[in-house]
């Protein structure tokens, strides 16, 4: 059996000393975190400016904010969705600076002076966009979650196509020639857990081929 030396001091001592020793110290650590303090950690803003939607748009934001987030929180356009918030499945889609963006993955911050269209900018109820009206007349959707980012994606993919981008089906084609397999390839980076996909082909096939009816 264990015996505490005598004549010295007990290990039972010792811990308590030790525990007390730290209790001391950790105390004047802990009131070091001031209110003041608190505040400098607060995360910086940043004045952006930006054209969204042909509407000239002047916003202080936290650094960190996103596109997707800058339009939905801030500026109250919520047609562009949240989806896999990693850049994977397309509902975030906008057009900037003519270019497909995953707003989800993209800093507002990083398109000051930019010129952007969601969803919102391509028509209205009552007077649609032709890609939008196809998609209503090819039954393009089916829960519609994806369907915002589908629609602003086809539209700046078929500039793509009209501007002569190269062919992502045949990269030896110097221009691309407009496909159902070449729209496929350039869509694919928007979902549609529906599986709608014939019915956005054929709906981008029709505006591709200026049909109206």
């Amino acid at each position: 059996m264990h015996t505490e030396p005598t004549g010295g001091v007990s290990r039972r001592e010792i811990l308590g000393t030790g525990a007390a020793t730290a209790s001391m110290l950790a105390a004047p650590a802990m009131a070091a975190v001031t209110p003041d303090k608190a505040r400098e950690a607060d995360p910086p803003l940043v004045r952006v400016m930006l054209t969204v939607n042909g509407k000239p748009e002047n916003l202080t934001l936290d650094a960190r904010t996103t596109l997707l987030d800058m339009a939905r929180e801030h500026l109250k356009l919520t047609g562009s969705k949240k989806g896999c918030d990693h850049g994977q499945c397309g509902a975030c889609t906008m057009i900037v600076e003519g270019r497909r963006v995953n707003s989800c993955l993209s800093l507002a911050v990083m398109h000051d002076g930019d010129t952007i269209t969601t969803i919102e900018g391509l028509g209205t109820p009552d007077k649609l966009h032709p890609m939008q009206a196809a998609f209503v007349r090819h039954d393009g959707y089916q829960c519609g979650y994806c369907t915002p980012g589908q629609i602003v994606s086809a539209v700046a993919m078929l500039e793509e196509v009209r501007s002569g981008a190269p062919s992502f089906v045949s990269p030896d084609l110097e221009h691309a020639e407009y496909s159902d397999t070449e729209v496929r390839e350039r869509m694919s980076g928007n979902l549609c857990r529906c599986a709608a996909y014939p019915n956005i082909v054929a709906a981008i096939g029709d505006v591709h081929a200026g049909k109206k009816s």
